[in-house]
């Protein structure tokens, strides 16, 4: 991951649960932080791979399509176009039997050590 065009220290995400919502705030945050010509990165650790299982529909995404914005399905296509790097954890997608055929376009099966290894001194890291 780098800096970016503005010399912005790197942001890195980590959503640690099964949460739309928190999956949808991590991807509004990590676009967010390309728009401003930064780096951006997002790990789904543990049980939050099962949100990348197809079909991905949220609750509340009629809501959010009707406040303007895209279902969630979307929002991780235009994250991934966008240049955010997702990741995927391996053991979690094992642990939902799932597999890498199974995530959606341009995400890619890791583990929390390729994350971590990824994070700088300057990268700014965060739970979501």
């Amino acid at each position: 991951m780098t800096d970016g065009a503005a010399g912005r220290p790197p942001l890195a995400l980590i959503l640690a649960n099964a949460d739309p919502t928190r999956l949808r705030a991590a991807l509004v945050l990590a676009r967010c932080e390309i728009a401003l010509g930064g780096g951006a990165r997002l790990f789904l650790q543990g049980e939050a791979v099962t949100l990348l299982r197809a079909p991905i529909v949220a609750p509340r995404d009629e809501a959010w399509h009707a406040a303007g914005e895209p279902p969630l399905a979307v929002l991780i296509t235009e994250a991934l176009e966008d240049g955010v790097l997702l990741s995927a954890c391996q053991s979690g997608l094992a642990m939902a039997g799932m597999t890498a055929t199974d995530l959606p376009p341009g995400v890619v099966p890791s583990g929390p050590i390729a994350f971590l290894a990824a994070v700088r001194a300057e990268t700014r890291l965060l739970m979501a």
